[in-house]
């Protein structure tokens, strides 16, 4: 390396040296202003890259350098980034506080460190530098104030306080290994309105990932512990953290690197040092896929949710193997079963009670009176059809087997008898039940109900018509099924609708036997 170069370098950092000792000798008496600190921090990095470029022209200091490509990078750049992110921040803030004899001199400040950049990337970086920067924008007219809050071991949470008009809002972790890189990164963000936690390696950037609520992670490829390929692998292979969006922090010379960390799930790049217009428009562009993505998320649970209710729904409405027929296929194929119990009930003088009492009142006792009905039929081992007013209709032997179908339906018919008793108002209902063949199925589009029909159906329901209040009758073939079980009483012969005289049991109670 020629005494050129050493003198080229050397010319723009000394007149940022230069000016840095004399505003802070000028602002030494202008507390409020505030501009101290950051002007601290930039003197101090610049005088750190003033050893640094004394070292690459020494014969034995140089030999680390030139061995690791990295080093340079390391030593040079990131003084350098910090350099120009603090004299950004000052110059804003400069402008925002009415300091405009401040501005000019901040402005040198940044223009020998753009200078220093470019002959830092024309002698030490590939071509693919990218050397624009943007002027940053002056509309913030709010006072900033900066607060770290409590956090977690190792961690540290920038935000601002008041919020800017218009700011926007996320919450974003930023892991880098260096503290002037971190509490400038945190500076600028809380300046955006957002809210910053810091980590200075991987592991802890993946401990505070698992442990809080983060839209964004900005994440520095070179770490200890853990770099950023490694938290990047370790992200995206943890269903509960993958769809965070990942900002890779990096020097522009670092475009195989970049892209490597864009293949392994980052959202985007930020080259250092952080243009603020780029800064923003970044973090702002991650942000809103963030949120569009878990609106999206959450958009799919609700139809999700929808979907599961709708289903519930179905199966409350329709017996399981019918509502997943239906599902399948769009329509449930009618079937026809040789021996099934058909149950029958309804209560005795109903439209006269309803007459006489409160729509609520009526409501209340027939819900529970129903109820009950559905946890007997259930203990039993029917299947509820389908209520129509106060009428109850089951069946034994239809969708579930049964070896007796007809002693099936009459044990439940006579608990219903003896639940009505006891329940307020004290109905008295009466039950018919008959066994045969029925064809079962759906009609319809809308509303759709499972339901059976044929003369097995109808008989039961005439049964249920003929049977007297508290009583449950049967047909004579179908006492056949029952009298070693039951004991009853004949009815004598009736005139059944549609069927003739048909000859009546009533059932009295089942047999202890």
């Amino acid at each position: 390396m020629s005494n050129n170069l050493k003198h080229d370098l050397r010319t723009p950092l000394n007149h940022i040296i230069g000016y840095c000792e004399m505003l802070l000798e000028e602002t030494a008496d202008l507390p409020q202003h505030g501009f101290a600190r950051d002007l601290e921090r930039i003197h101090y990095a610049g005088r750190r890259l003033l050893v640094v470029i004394n070292d690459l022209f020494d014969p034995v200091k140089s030999v680390a350098y030139k061995s690791d490509p990295h080093l340079v990078h390391h030593e040079i750049r990131t003084p350098l980034n910090q350099i120009i992110g603090y004299a950004e921040m000052l110059q804003e803030e400069a402008r925002e506080r009415g300091a405009a004899a401040f501005v000019a001199d901040f402005e040198k400040i940044l223009t020998a460190a753009r200078e220093l950049l470019r002959l830092v990337v024309k002698n030490f970086s590939g071509p693919e530098m990218e050397l624009g920067r943007a002027e940053a924008p002056a509309d913030v007219s709010a006072t900033v104030f900066l607060r770290r809050e409590n956090a977690a071991p190792n961690t540290a949470v920038w935000s601002k306080s008041p919020p800017a008009p218009g700011s926007r809002s996320g919450c974003i972790l930023a892991a880098d290994d260096d503290a002037e890189n971190r509490v400038m990164l945190a500076r600028r963000l809380a300046r955006l309105g957002f809210q910053v936690t810091l980590v200075e390696n991987g592991r802890l950037a993946l401990e505070a990932l698992r442990g809080g609520a983060f839209d964004l992670l900005l994440l520095d490829i070179q770490m200890p512990e853990l770099n950023g390929y490694e938290v990047l692998e370790r992200l995206k292979a943890d269903p509960a953290l993958r769809d965070i969006p990942v900002i890779v922090l990096s020097a522009s010379d670092e475009t195989e690197r970049v892209a490597r960390c864009i293949e392994m799930g980052a959202e985007d790049y930020l080259p250092k040092p952080f243009d603020p217009v780029l800064l923003q428009a970044r973090i702002g562009a991650s942000l809103e896929k963030k949120r569009l993505r878990d609106r999206e998320v959450s958009y799919l649970r609700q139809i999700e949710e929808e979907k599961q209710r709708s289903d519930e729904l179905l199966h409350i409405i329709l017996p399981h193997d019918v509502a997943a027929e239906l599902k399948a296929t769009n329509a449930v194929k009618p079937r026809r079963f040789e021996n099934v119990g058909v149950l029958f009930c309804d209560i005795v003088a109903f439209t006269a009670y309803c007459d006489q009492h409160a729509p609520e009142e009526i409501h209340a006792h027939l819900q529970a009176l129903v109820e009950a009905f559905e946890k007997l039929v259930v203990e039993h081992g029917l299947e509820k059809i389908k209520t129509i007013g106060d009428s109850f209709m089951a069946t034994a032997g239809l969708l579930m087997g049964a070896e007796n179908p007809a002693l099936n339906s009459v044990r439940c018919g006579l608990a219903m008898i003896a639940a009505s008793q006891v329940m307020p108002p004290h109905w008295q209902i009466r039950v018919g039940v008959h066994v045969g063949p029925v064809i079962a199925g759906v009609v319809g589009r809308r509303k759709y109900q499972y339901d059976i029909w044929g003369d097995t159906v109808n008989t039961a329901a005439r049964m249920m018509q003929a049977a007297t209040p508290g009583a449950l009758f049967v047909t004579a073939e179908t006492w056949q099924q029952l009298s070693a079980h039951c004991e009853g009483s004949s009815q004598g012969r009736a005139d059944i609708k549609g069927k003739g005289e048909l000859a009546l049991h009533r059932i009295e109670r089942m047999r202890t036997s």
